[in-house]
């Protein structure tokens, strides 16, 4: 495959086509969309994800990545499809990036929330009604940012970041003691926002 890439004829192809988009020709653009998604998606995006959706969404995240720096792009005798698989790549190493921290503030959130003394929320609702990990990611972000800077820092110490206690309230400045009642009223501002968030996903799907 390189080998055919990296042909004259197709160079020269792809830096028309390049020139072309970087002076906002879309057409230009898409044909070069055109030529090498499929080959990014089967080659790369699938395998490394193992999912259609994710891998369909990674690969709307490349080529609009790739479009914005296009002005960066250096042929130096190589086809544009390298420097695209170098963007694929990262998008899908970013993907299992985020699943995996997700996965994990959600887990911590569940057994950490335990002394609150009520239900936490249970992460498999949000998975059904989002259906992968890239969208619980997106709710969980927005929740914390709509709670104030101290509860959705001490969330983050504590959940994301996985820090034990004392550390977390080092990082805040605060005593341990402070730290557990702060942290404690994070969770529940977090819980109010979350339920909200959730019913307006069910409400949205019934609609």
């Amino acid at each position: 495959m390189s080998d055919e890439l990296n042909r004259p004829d197709r160079l020269r192809w792809e830096a028309e086509r390049v020139e072309r988009a970087r002076a906002g020709d879309r057409t230009a653009f898409a044909d070069l969309y055109n030529a090498y998604a499929a080959a990014l998606f089967v080659r790369i995006l699938l395998p490394k994800l193992g999912n259609r959706e994710a891998a369909e969404d990674a690969l709307a995240e490349t080529f609009r990545t790739a479009f914005e720096r296009l002005d960066t792009f250096e042929a130096r005798g190589v086809s544009l499809f390298f420097w695209l698989s170098r963007i694929a790549t990262n998008k899908a190493l970013d993907m299992h990036r985020a699943k995996a921290t997700t996965g994990r503030a959600l887990t911590s959130f569940e057994s950490l929330t335990a002394p609150l003394g009520e239900a936490p929320p249970d992460p498999g609702e949000l998975f059904e009604l989002r259906g992968d990990a890239q969208r619980v990611e997106k709710a969980v972000r927005e929740v914390l940012v709509r709670l104030n800077d101290r509860y959705r820092r001490a969330i983050e110490l504590r959940f994301v970041e996985e820090l034990p206690r004392e550390e977390c309230a080092a990082s805040l400045s605060v005593k341990l003691g402070t730290f557990d009642v702060l942290l404690l009223r994070a969770l529940r501002a977090f819980r109010k926002e979350w339920e909200a968030t959730v019913g307006k996903e069910a409400h949205r799907d019934i609609g």
